[in-house]
């Protein structure tokens, strides 16, 4: 006897499948997301190609070239623009400005003559049309259409014939006859599915919206990361306008670059030069200050670092951080208590950045240091430097990457003396000691530890208004 298909039961949140039911997923942890799924269908070993196969040397590429999008930190992070029939996943929290930066590209999509059909399944076509007149977004070949069926947005393609769709989003498009709602992982793999085959046998470059969790991670199943061409994150904080594109996968371009948008009343414009948002011109020498130089993909950025240190009167002294990572703060603390002298055990140390910049590169770990030095001595550091190097366990600089290009952008913008690590151990395992010389007519300082990089910056000895009771050493 032929035995009976066993009936197979799905996550709804992540898609992972059993033989029986339980009642916590065992892929996710989600509780109670487990349901029975409908039966698979049988499908033929093999069916009619739609195109014969070809040698490799005799396949064309232009026509996938890349075509400007009109927003020129988007076309960076993409690797050259936006490609004909390539599928682009962009996700962000809600808020963040998605729409708003899909609506600039439609509209300068369409400017160039390119018609573009931009569905929204979130708002009325009305509502579209506001945003629209606000950013000086209204075009001719621009073309609206407020769906949320799967079917209805194929007549549109049909009919329109875009060269350009933007579906916002695609946790809110469902297809008819399948199970589950609009945003589940049956209706998200063939909503999904069904425009990645439109976009390819068309040659239409289709962008779709992802919402994400409360996580951070693209809400639905991770297939849906598979099946798309590029991934971009789009984030940034809600208390600042600045506003950054990542790109996670890519299959046209490097996924190391990011985008930089200015996100106001009139709409989103691109930053080429964001460096100037994460720095406070001073008026005068202020302690507990340094600037730091992060890469955010391969662009150099430069931000500053400021720290406060006071008495505390708590029987736990407080670490508060913001747009630093508290573990590394809390690493430098012991360092620089080891191995610098400069003992906090009683006092609350706040770190921060400038503009809302989030630093998570350890190169950053010794304008943190700087600053929390100055901020213990009340001793400022010398004007216009810079600081950038890895901080060890046992007290030594790392060499960061990228340091050339580091120098370089620090020589741009104006800064006269940067502090970085000393070159490699020699054989024997002996530390350099510090040496100086110029670099674009910037003095460059390399430093062996972080106690050396301190007395260099002469931030290492308490100034006449030191803090009661700190040990310098």
């Amino acid at each position: 006897m032929a035995k009976t298909a066993r009936p197979a039961f799905r996550c709804s949140e992540c898609g992972w499948e059993t033989g029986k039911w339980v009642g916590r997923c065992g892929e996710c942890q989600a509780w109670g997301s487990v349901a029975e799924a409908a039966a698979p269908t049988m499908r033929t070993a093999a069916s009619a190609v739609t195109t014969a196969a070809v040698p490799i040397t005799e396949v064309s590429v232009s026509e996938s070239a890349f075509r400007a999008s009109g927003v020129p930190e988007l076309d960076r992070v993409l690797g050259g623009g936006l490609v004909p029939g390539a599928a682009i996943l962009l996700a962000g929290e809600p808020g963040v400005g998605k729409s708003t930066l899909l609506l600039e590209v439609a509209a300068q999509t369409a400017a160039r003559t390119h018609r573009t059909l931009y569905v929204t399944g979130e708002e009325s076509a009305s509502q579209v049309r506001l945003r629209a007149d606000r950013t000086g977004g209204v075009q001719d070949e621009l073309y609206l259409a407020a769906e949320t069926d799967l079917g209805a947005i194929l007549t549109h393609i049909e009919t329109v014939r875009p060269t350009l769709l933007v579906v916002d989003s695609v946790q809110t498009i469902g297809a008819s006859g399948l199970e589950g709602v609009p945003g589940g992982v049956t209706q998200v793999k063939e909503v999904a599915a069904a425009l990645i085959r439109v976009a390819k046998t068309r040659n239409i470059t289709v962008v779709l919206v992802g919402h994400v969790t409360k996580d951070g991670s693209i809400a639905g199943p991770r297939v849906l990361e598979h099946l798309v061409d590029v991934v971009l994150h789009f984030e940034g904080d809600r208390n600042s306008r600045f506003r950054m594109v990542r790109a996670v996968k890519n299959r046209f371009g490097p996924v190391d670059e990011v985008g930089c948008f200015d996100l106001g009343p009139e709409g989103i414009t691109a930053v080429t030069d964001p460096t100037g948002l994460f720095i406070e011109n001073h008026h005068g020498r202020v302690s507990g200050t340094c600037v730091a130089v992060t890469m955010e993909g391969r662009r150099p950025l430069l931000a500053e670092v400021q720290a406060l240190v006071t008495p505390s009167a708590m029987e736990r002294p407080r670490r508060t951080t913001s747009g630093l990572d508290g573990s590394r703060i809390a690493m430098v603390l012991a360092v620089l208590q080891q191995h610098c002298g400069i003992r906090l055990h009683a006092h609350d140390v706040f770190a921060s950045t400038v503009g809302g910049a989030r630093l998570g590169e350890p190169a950053s770990d010794l304008a943190v240091a700087v600053a929390l030095a100055s901020a213990t001595f009340d001793n400022a550091a010398p004007a216009g430097v810079v600081a950038m190097g890895e901080i060890g366990l046992a007290g030594e600089l790392r060499r960061v990457r990228d340091l050339p290009q580091r120098l370089a952008e620090a020589a741009r913008l104006g800064f006269r003396m940067a502090v970085v690590p000393a070159g490699p151990s020699t054989p024997g395992g002996v530390r350099p000691t510090s040496s100086d010389r110029t670099v674009d007519g910037m003095r460059v300082i390399e430093a062996p530890d972080v106690a050396s990089a301190l007395r260099v910056l002469g931030v290492a000895r308490p100034a006449k208004r030191a803090l009661h009771g700190v040990d310098d050493g």
